[in-house]
């Protein structure tokens, strides 16, 4: 009888024992949660993100609330997934700054965005595409760089009434070839007499974009008679695979 109690004995104490690790476990794995939460808390222990809400589940950091700029939830996120211990954020920070109709959003960003890295040299080799649906931009088109392309995404994404930043921008790969074709090409369109004006506002110029030496030329020009003298001059250049020719020639304004 003392051999079978002994023996109960040992396995009520060996499964304890057991338990111990898993519960250990447990606890270790709820502190690590508060003490990621804590963490994500001082890094966004800002004015902009004091809507902001803060959860974590097994290193998930999920984050609610609102914020007045699309550019703060964009900050939010890239703060929070730096954070130790974070294997995952969902972000479900809604943008809940000044409302702007979708049209006058669109004609507001299309004028930041001409004048975009005015002074850089690579203003007429970036052509970017704006659409503005419920808040919601998209960008495409091509960027000469990197550069280009972060300081557009930038621009747009601290615009009050941006809710959501759809970015579908490509950036020209490097190429001595289309360096040369951009600088042949771009003395080439301005050399000529009747295009020259277009160079000397540098917020709209022709745009001038090269990829695997294929030219494509964008923008509003005055007249047909222009958009063929560009599209000479583009052909004219040596080693140039293809010119494709997306010029919009501008309309006349109603006479009243």
């Amino acid at each position: 009888m003392m051999r079978v109690y002994r023996l109960l004995t040992f396995a009520v104490l060996t499964a304890g024992l057991m338990l111990i690790p898993a519960r250990a476990a447990q606890t270790s794995v709820g502190d690590q949660d508060a003490q990621i939460k804590a963490d994500v808390l001082r890094a966004l222990n800002n004015k902009q993100f004091q809507d902001v809400t803060v959860s974590s589940e097994n290193g998930v950091v999920t984050l609610s609330g609102t914020v007045a700029l699309y550019a703060d939830k964009q900050d939010a996120y890239n703060k929070t997934r730096r954070r130790k211990n974070v294997k995952a954020v969902d972000n479900e920070i809604e943008v809940a700054g000044s409302t702007v109709d979708d049209e006058t959003l669109r004609v507001k960003l299309a004028d930041k965005l001409a004048y975009d890295r005015v002074g850089y040299g690579t203003t007429p080799f970036n052509a970017f595409t704006l659409e503005v649906q419920n808040g919601v931009v998209t960008l495409g088109g091509v960027a000469y760089g990197y550069p280009d392309k972060g300081s557009a995404l930038s621009l747009v994404a601290y615009y009050p009434g941006v809710k959501d930043v759809i970015d579908n921008i490509e950036v020209a790969p490097p190429s001595r070839m289309d360096d040369r074709i951009r600088i042949a090409a771009l003395r080439a369109i301005y050399g000529a007499r009747q295009l020259n004006r277009y160079f000397l506002n540098p917020a709209k110029p022709i745009r001038i974009t090269v990829v695997n030496g294929t030219i494509t030329l964008s923008g509003v020009v005055d007249s047909e008679g222009d958009r063929t003298v560009a599209n000479l001059r583009a052909n004219s250049v040596p080693g140039v695979f293809k010119v494709v020719n997306n010029l919009q020639v501008q309309q006349a304004a109603p006479k009243k």
